[in-house]
């Protein structure tokens, strides 16, 4: 019944959106274009429409903006050209009747100024804002985290569709790049390192099953898979790299919604008209009770609940540059009862478990941009960011088994400082640098009731204090405009324990025919251990404590990647990257161990370890391929597929694979849109991922049996694999224009197939057998938005 009221829903949607007349119906596009490498506007640049008759164009005013009136709704193309510049096309752009289309236009200047010729712009559709980046680097836009079955709408889930990117799994967005944990990667917002930005999300990973950030408030940004520049540091694995889009400047603009990130109300416009400052701002509130109301299970027992909310000020000067004050946060809770489980619920590790977990992330900051002249900029950045995450669980007392009981309740707030200095010297010659320190007030303390009802504190650090300091400098030189050189060194120090570390990076890009590239880049990368490490407490036999991690220096990477573009037309394109990555420097225990920090990071609850020490080492390595048609002719195709290799050495001197060494994955995507009368668009999307299984450590039966828990092999770590995983999802969507409004509805289907994947194996104690907890079944995501 549940499943036919949905279904319902959709039929009703589209049939009255196909039955309204058809007619012209026009937006607004606005914008700015910018230098490419010092992002000063451009003047007299010449934007015009393509295929558009009349003729519809504008040139840059003063300060680089344009507009271009009375265009029609649906998929459009701009292009941008200017003299001594190589010119730009903008494809594909949704102009859609309820919200203006405000664009930044990068253009390149050109090395060598040639005469005039007749114009073809033509360049990769996924080139990086971040002109530092040669390899391994790719720009996307809000609409590709709505375009792709099975996203969530999240950046992180959609980055698992690229190449060199696997997802730890159903629940949670955590992804691993190249084999590496998923706690190397990076969160960047505005040019400020960013905590976790997930719901139920834990201290020292970096995902969870809910995105915070708002999707709908991104602008293009960038995402990396390794090898990234200088300006990048304490992080291993990639790096996203986000940007907010700022408020319309000129008109009051509104968004309502509701689906599976919740029930959400946006608003933005300008303060006045008499200057240029905007707001843009959202609140986001759960919907999960609607969804177990129709009967669509999220793994646990009870209804996860969440909020969040986002907002950015941005506020232009003509004398003293511009400023913007943005903010995101989030808190969220879940309650799991054993009484309340189904029979395919999650035991999240056991059998008659009570969970109880919550979690909270904020960040607010203060930016400013300045130009002293056209080629040279100072930008700034003051933060403050907090996370935390509490946890409880109780035993059950299921057939009078032993009661266990753990408590967690941790937290961490960051004060943040960075400037970078930007030097465009001339049209072959780009310099930055920069400086940022970030100090940390932590909090973290865990204890256990063992199952002789004694109780005992693992740690309590109520004061702990990290201050982290990070500089770099970079440079591009345009050998020719051809050849392209990259290389910049990155600084680490950490107060804590005075480790420091020195990382150069170099790359070159060469494009030695037309259509046809090659890059090779290398370096070296460090990170921090995940924090609540150097604060965890070792008992003596005394009762006394020690803090055994407080000297653990950075983990790092030396890195390089040989990469091959070939664009065969605008449209369409190949790539492939093989790369070599050898990890060392990474926690494992002092005595004779399977244990590595290298495999941390990909569940609900952070685990700790003491007594670590910098031994550890490890190797990736793999080969990417992507084959990309993009958005044209009204259809898409992406197919990515990596292979790929990833084994650590613990303290035992063992070499094993990781719990990331999947092997493969590959995934394909397509998607076709239907034209229903001239203005509105019917889109059909669909998404199948093969990948290795999951790697995992065994369970003892006989130990755990006579245990009355789970006890694991640790002796054949990773050695064996879950079955490979697969899945195939469906997207329907239907957008319609109408002259005041815009309406939206989109309905996924993931796991069509209702393929069970493994996600965990556990023992169940009341019939000392094993038993497997799955990835989602059949599940249902939808979304319906307007904008006004």
């Amino acid at each position: 019944m549940k499943k036919w009221f949905i279904s319902i829903i959709i039929l009703i949607f589209i049939s009255n959106f196909g039955r309204i007349s058809a007619q012209t119906i026009t937006q607004t596009i606005r914008g700015v274009v910018v230098d490419a490498d010092s992002e000063s506007p451009l003047p007299g640049a010449n934007v015009v429409l393509v295929n558009s008759s009349p003729l519809v164009g504008a040139m840059t005013d003063s300060e680089g903006e344009f507009a271009l009136q009375n265009v029609p709704v649906g998929r459009q193309t701009l292009q941008i050209t200017m003299v001594g510049y190589s010119p730009a096309q903008l494809t594909n752009l949704d102009v859609r009747s309820g919200k203006e289309l405000v664009l930044t236009v990068k253009l390149s200047e050109e090395v060598i100024q040639t005469e005039a010729v007749v114009v073809k712009a033509f360049s990769n559709k996924d080139k990086p804002i971040n002109e530092m980046a040669a390899v391994s680097a790719r720009s996307f836009s809000v609409e590709e985290t709505e375009r792709y079955a099975g996203t969530w709408f999240d950046p992180a889930r959609m980055a698992a569709n690229y190449a060199g990117v696997n997802a730890v799994g159903d629940a949670r967005n955590d992804i691993i790049i190249r084999g590496n944990s998923p706690v190397g990667l990076l969160w960047r917002l505005e040019n400020i390192d960013i905590p976790n930005p997930n719901h139920f999300g834990t201290l020292g990973t970096t995902g969870g099953p809910i995105s915070i950030l708002n999707n709908s408030l991104l602008d293009n940004s960038d995402f990396f898979t390794g090898a990234f520049p200088a300006e990048y540091g304490n992080a291993l694995s990639g790096v996203f790299d986000l940007n907010m889009r700022s408020g319309n400047s000129q008109t009051r603009e509104y968004t309502a919604q509701v689906g599976m990130n919740g029930f959400e109300f946006g608003a933005e416009g300008p303060f006045s008209k008499k200057s240029k400052a905007s707001y843009l701002a959202s609140y986001r509130y759960s919907t999960l009770a609607v969804f177990d109301y129709l009967g669509i299970s999220f793994g646990v027992s009870g209804v996860p609940e969440y909020q969040d909310a986002t907002f950015k000020i941005n506020v232009p000067t003509k004398k003293f540059g511009k400023f913007s004050l943005f903010g995101v946060g989030g808190f969220s809770y879940l309650e799991a009862l054993f009484k309340d489980q189904n029979e395919d619920d999650w035991t999240l590790g056991g059998k008659g478990i009570d969970l109880r977990f919550g979690s909270q992330m904020g960040v607010a900051g203060l930016t400013h941009s300045f130009f002293f002249d056209k080629n040279t900029r100072l930008q700034s950045a003051l933060a403050v960011s907090g996370t935390g995450s509490s946890a409880r669980t109780d035993s059950a007392n299921v057939n009078s088994k032993p009661v266990t009981a753990y408590g967690d309740k941790s937290s961490e707030v960051k004060y943040s400082f960075n400037t970078k200095f930007n030097k465009k010297i001339n049209s072959k010659n780009t310099f930055n640098a920069g400086f940022q320190a970030d100090l940390f007030y932590a909090s973290y303390a865990d204890s256990v009731i063992l199952p002789d009802y004694s109780y005992r504190k693992l740690s309590e650090s109520t004061n702990a204090q990290i201050l982290l300091f990070q500089s770099y400098a970079q440079i591009k030189h345009k050998v020719t405009d051809k050849l392209y050189f990259y290389g910049g060194l990155h600084a680490q120090y950490l107060e804590l324990n005075g480790s420091k570390v020195l990382e150069p990076r170099a790359s070159l890009k060469w494009n030695f025919a037309p259509k046809h590239s090659l890059a090779l880049a290398g370096g070296m990368h460090s990170q921090l251990q995940p924090r609540l490490f150097y604060f965890f407490q070792t008992l003596h036999s005394d009762g006394s404590f020690s803090e055994t991690n407080k000297n653990l220096d950075f983990s790092k990477s030396n890195q390089i990647v040989l990469g091959y573009d070939f664009l065969i037309n605008k449209n369409l394109r190949l790539k492939a990257e093989t790369y070599y990555q050898h990890l060392y420097d990474f926690p494992v225990r002092i005595s004779p161990s399977s244990f590595s920090l290298i495999n941390y990071g990909t569940t609900f609850y952070s685990g700790r370890a003491d007594s670590l020490v910098n031994e550890g080492t490890g190797k990736n390595y793999g080969f990417e391929f992507t084959a990309e048609k993009f958005l044209s002719r009204n259809y898409y195709i992406l197919f990515t597929t990596s292979m790929f290799e990833s084994t650590y050495i613990g303290s035992d001197n063992i070499e094993r694979n990781t719990i990331f060494n999947g092997n493969y994955v590959s995934n394909l995507l397509g998607g076709y849109t239907i034209i229903v009368r001239k203005t509105n668009e019917l889109k059909l999307d669909a998404k199948i991922v093969a990948a290795g299984g999951k790697r995992y450590i065994p369970i003892d039966i006989e130990a755990s049996t006579l245990a009355g828990r789970a006890v694991y092999d640790t002796e054949h770590a990773y050695e064996d694999q879950y079955a490979p995983y697969f899945r195939l999802d469906g997207r329907l969507s239907y957008k319609w224009n109408r002259p005041k409004f815009t309406a939206e509805f989109a309905f996924d289907v993931q796991n069509i197939t209702k393929h069970q994947n493994v996600m965990m194996e556990t023992f169940n104690p009341d019939t000392n057998t094993l038993e497997y907890n799955y990835q989602f079944g059949l599940f249902y995501v939808f979304l319906l938005r307007f904008q006004f």
